[in-house]
């Protein structure tokens, strides 16, 4: 392969667009949650992955699997899971049966947060794909993400 190869230059295209898609849709998210939240993105989707945790077996995540799941370095992870807390919005706690590790609990306040905003991200969510579905580079894209069908 060259850098000229069509095959080459058709797999950067598409590339290029699923970005455009993400960065397109990322910023209209984070900007409603701004807006009448005062959440980010990232501070929203820490809070939805956090939600979710449960007790039993597995139903706590380490800070290695929060970081993986909202797409951040471990380090930044922390810093987020910091300020979110000095919010009261988080809290974390020793794990009782390993004392080598902590957990993060969503508080009541960020649970209530959370409930009042993930309106707003899902509408934001739906027009921004609805915007982009307009753009012919996007439309397929678009396509693609509403045809998922991920477990929760």
């Amino acid at each position: 392969m060259t850098a000229t190869d069509p095959a080459l230059t058709a797999l950067a295209q598409g590339w290029c667009a699923l970005s455009l898609l993400h960065g397109r849709i990322e910023a209209h998210i984070e900007r409603a949650l701004q807006a009448k939240h005062d959440l980010s993105v990232r501070e929203y989707s820490l809070l939805d992955v956090l939600s979710r945790q449960h007790e039993g077996e597995g139903g706590h995540l380490q800070m290695k699997q929060v970081a993986d799941a909202v797409v951040l370095s471990q380090s930044a992870t922390t810093r987020l899971v910091t300020r979110l807390e000095d919010r009261g919005l988080l809290e974390r706690y020793l794990c009782p049966t390993d004392r080598r590790g902590i957990y993060t609990n969503v508080t009541e306040a960020g649970l209530r947060l959370l409930a009042e905003a993930r309106p707003t991200n899902d509408a934001a969510l739906r027009e921004a794909l609805d915007e982009a579905a307009r753009s012919p580079e996007l439309a397929p894209l678009v396509m693609v993400v509403e045809s998922v069908n991920v477990p929760a």
